[in-house]
């Protein structure tokens, strides 16, 4: 199992997950398998980012929100989405390790975003 989390600094959880410069990439124990670079057509390059993601084989995102295109073609790739307001990585992690986390779904995505 691998999942993403959007990030500029390795850190901190981007605001806009597609418009992040990279994901970075953890196990299911929280273990840093890597960064992925976002080549999405949302930083000049093709595609969009839930491709990119099963592209490399990622099955869960964890981000800050997402917008309903974007949660809509995470799940028509069998991406399972989670988001939560948390700043940095592990806290993202830990709330999602522990079930404290949200799965959102059209009614409560995120408006003002799309892909």
């Amino acid at each position: 199992m691998k999942l993403a989390i959007p990030t500029n600094n390795g850190k901190n959880i981007a605001e806009h997950f597609g418009r992040c410069e990279f994901y970075a990439i953890l196990n299911e124990k929280g273990e840093a398998l890597g960064q992925l670079e976002n080549t999405s057509e949302h930083m000049g390059g093709a595609g969009l980012p839930p491709e990119l993601m099963k592209e490399h084989q990622i099955n869960i995102l964890l981000c800050r929100d997402i917008g309903p295109k974007a949660l809509d073609l995470c799940q028509k790739l069998k991406i399972e989405v989670f988001t939560d307001q948390a700043a940095t990585i592990e806290e993202i992690f830990l709330a999602w390790k522990n079930n404290k986390i949200r799965k959102p779904n059209k009614n409560n995505s995120c408006k003002q975003h799309s892909i």
